[in-house]
């Protein structure tokens, strides 16, 4: 027995189907194809109708490949390239990549049935994966907006520029209903309250796939997959990937409400939860995805699973696992275990482990899905429709989202400001396009975006200046604060950098816990007496007291995505002040008093938000707000679980030592005065990184890395040894052949492959030499960008 979030008791893991909600898939099932479908079964062997249950990805995968593995999908993972071309690309290489493997799929070839595939990927905010398209703001920020006719429309646009892309499977929406605002996945959910998630989930389908009955490829239209089933804004210390234990009833009332919805508009896909239900792995669970998705809720499309997420279930591995299909999973995303994954499934299907009836219901359901999508039928005149990606009406819907969701938590009558006004424009956020659109932009986590990488965007800065230009105004980009002429105002731009599920989990809501960058510039424009607005960008509430008692005005502006012009469209009035466009939008997320309310839920017991679900301020009706108290309520250093070194300092709760014949001295970083660390080696030494126990195991199966930022001042004259976790790896050829400052990128497998425990590290770096060395570091840290990772 658990304990349920609700406090009421949580009984096992077996779900009553008689206690839900009903539904019903619409415009999927019709005589016609279903004849069709069988017709077309009774032709495929055993081998072609497991394959068609089994997805890759195209980083582990050629399309020569699908000769010998009759595969039913394909999909692009969220760092994954296009066949020959940098992950970084646009529509054409995306074209030519799905062309590549549907053309051997539907290869006429003796004892081939030619089956088209389904190309799936995660676009969660736009074609997010795609250089030029329309990047809209993340779900945290539509949620702000209560507007469900504007959430189709952005769903349409979102499908034309997918289906252009030669795509025709989007992984979205999310339905998610975060509880814990700790989660990194916080901004994928519309809201901590289950109503706004219900009133989007229809609406999103239907902009996506088009009307039940009358969707297709053909007309620029995607399949969509409603997801996490079940329960993944629920778990526990909102841990990704955790266990949501919860009774029954709180499953169902606030967990599932967006589902019935999602399944009546023809939701052609369903994908399952990582996470669990009362220790229980949703991948595996009948009761479930069998008896209530497919049963009580009427779902007749597919249930596609996570990736590897079959792998977590007690039993299986990525490469063997029967119990995820017998529970109703009918297509197991295993992007790089895909091989191992058709061998021991098609040898369960022969030995009925896995029955006929399972495999054909699958097999079935995916025909059903592809044949009503279109995928059968020829003609793909959206791909010839580039010019369709990131087009002007496009950005046009993404910029009036970007103003409608707006939040203003605070006015103390500085906004709107002149558009004939000298305005200041500061922070290190406010000209870059990679933080505005945050996570599962371009690169999984959204790291390693320049503002070159997104053609025909708009960064906050730009759009301001464009604003001020045209009332007769100026803005000056100056992102330290610094200035010669007194501005009028300043508007300061700050905010979380991006991240994406499992790097985002936080263990406090502090904003910049240890490291106050952004107040320390709130503090010195406040001095100098300039009035100054806060423009916040996050995922998630975050506790900002101390920048709000710095802050004359404060947006909550969450990620906006690619059209930063949305912003000064509210914030910058006409050259007299007068309002072009008034705040409309309310918080979909309560707003915490302390760092510690990491479940603050409306209509919660003890429910004490410092801003409550439903707040926002506008121009017709402001309010102040007094002064806050600054006590966090929770130790800063809990935030920090993967930042070793930066800025000439270890941040807490980690701590350098040296021993042996090692010396350490403050030296500059390529940027910084004593922005680094010099270590120097006389005879044999160590030096270390030490901290609080981490648990890296996800960051290993991440593909994660250690990433060193270094400069070689006198190159070894021995053997060089880099540790974490206790798994060493000799890098002595790689710092000896460097100039200048460099960057090493060693994936954690490679530790653990050396002997590294990632279960329980203390020792995340350790670095010993037994000769002279000398090197510098300037930054030290576990990062998600996997270019030029190499294994010594």
């Amino acid at each position: 027995m658990l304990m349920g979030m609700t406090g009421a008791v949580a009984t096992a893991q077996v779900a009553h189907p008689d206690q839900w909600p009903k539904a019903k898939s619409r415009g999927l099932v019709d005589s016609s194809t279903e004849a069709r479908i069988t017709a077309l079964m009774k032709r495929m062997s055993l081998e072609e109708k497991v394959g068609q249950m089994i997805q890759a990805d195209i980083g582990a995968i050629t399309p020569a490949d699908l000769r010998r593995y009759p595969l039913g999908s394909i999909l692009a993972g969220g760092s994954s390239p296009p066949i020959g071309s940098p992950d970084r690309s646009p529509a054409a290489p995306w074209i030519a990549t799905s062309r590549a493997f549907n053309a051997v799929a539907l290869e006429q070839r003796p004892g081939h049935v030619a089956i088209p595939l389904m190309f799936g990927v995660d676009a969660v905010h736009g074609n997010n994966n795609v250089i030029g398209a329309t990047i809209f703001p993340h779900n945290s920020a539509l949620g702000a907006m209560r507007d469900p006719a504007l959430i189709r429309r952005i769903g349409e646009v979102t499908a034309r520029e997918t289906a252009a892309a030669g795509i025709d499977w989007a992984f979205g929406p999310t339905l998610a209903v975060p509880q814990d605002d700790r989660w990194g996945r916080t901004y994928e959910g519309y809201s901590e309250d289950p109503a706004v998630v219900a009133s989007y989930a229809a609406a999103m389908v239907e902009g996506l796939q088009g009307k039940p009955g009358a969707f297709g490829i053909q007309r620029g239209q995607v399949a969509a997959s409603p997801k996490h089933f079940l329960g993944d804004g629920g778990t526990t210390d909102g841990i990704d990937q955790g266990d949501t234990a919860v009774d029954e009833a709180t499953l169902i009332k606030v967990h599932a409400v967006g589902y019935p919805p999602a399944i009546d508009a023809a939701a052609m896909t369903v994908m399952a939860s990582f996470s669990s239900w009362n220790d229980a792995k949703m991948h595996g669970n009948k009761t479930l995805l069998t008896d209530v998705l497919k049963g009580r809720m009427g779902f007749d499309g597919f249930i596609v699973g996570d990736w590897n997420g079959h792998g977590q279930i007690p039993g299986c591995t990525n490469i063997d696992c029967p119990a995820t299909f017998n529970a109703g999973l009918d297509m197991a995303m295993a992007p790089d275990s895909w091989k191992g994954l058709f061998d021991s499934t098609l040898a369960a299907a022969r030995a009925g482990t896995i029955s006929t009836s399972r495999i054909d219901d699958a097999v079935r359901r995916i025909l059903r899905v592809k044949m009503k999508l279109g995928l059968f039928d020829a003609g793909r005149p959206w791909e010839a429709k580039s010019d369709t990606i990131g087009s002007p009406a496009h950005r046009a819907v993404a910029r009036e989202a970007v103003a409608k969701s707006l939040v203003l938590l605070k006015n103390n009558g500085v906004l709107p400001l002149k558009a004939s006004a000298n305005i200041l424009v500061a922070g290190d956020a406010a000209d870059d396009i990679g933080r505005q659109s945050a996570g599962w932009t371009l690169s999984w986590q959204g790291d390693g975006n320049t503002n070159a990488d997104f053609p025909g965007a708009t960064s906050i800065y730009a759009g301001i200046a464009a604003a001020a230009k045209a009332g007769g105004g100026t803005a000056t980009l100056s992102p330290d604060g610094r200035f010669s002429t007194r501005p009028d105002v300043a508007i300061v731009v700050f905010g979380e950098t991006p991240y994406a599920e499992m790097r985002g989990d936080v263990r406090t809501l502090e904003f910049e816990a240890g490291d106050k960058q952004a107040l320390a510039l709130l503090k010195t424009l406040k001095a100098a007496g300039v009035p100054t607005v806060s423009v916040f960008l996050s995922g998630r509430p975050l506790w900002v007291n101390p920048e709000l008692n710095q802050s004359d005005a404060f947006v909550a502006a969450w990620f906006p995505g690619s059209e930063g012009a949305g912003v000064a469209d509210v914030l910058i009035g006409d050259s007299d002040g007068k309002p072009r466009a008034d705040f409309t939008g309310k918080l979909a997320y309560s707003w915490p008093k302390t760092a510690g309310q990491f479940v603050l839920n409306k209509g919660m017991a003890g429910y004490d938000p410092l801003f409550a679900f439903g707040y926002g301020l506008n121009y017709a009706k402001g309010a102040t707000v007094p002064v806050l108290s600054e006590v966090a309520g929770v130790d800063a250093s809990l935030a920090n679980t993967s930042l070793f070194f930066a800025r000439g300092k270890v941040p807490a709760p980690f701590s350098l030592t040296v021993d042996g014949g090692v010396q350490r001295s403050a030296v500059d970083s390529a940027t910084t005065q004593e922005g680094a660390v010099q270590f120097a080696w006389t005879q044999a030494g160590t030096a270390r990184i030490t901290g609080p126990e981490l648990a890296l195991v996800r960051e290993v199966n991440a593909d994660l890395n250690l990433q060193i930022t270094y400069r070689t001042i006198a190159a070894p004259t021995g053997p060089v040894t880099l540790s974490l976790g206790g798994g060493k790896v000799e890098i002595a050829p790689i710092v000896g052949a460097s100039n200048g400052w460099q960057m090493l990128r060693v994936p954690l497998k490679c530790f653990r492959e050396k002997g590294g425990k990632m279960d329980a590290v203390t020792e995340p770096f350790a670095l010993s030499a037994t000769a002279p060395f000398t090197i510098a570091i300037s930054d030290l840290r576990l990062a998600t960008d996997p270019a030029g990772t190499v294994c010594p």
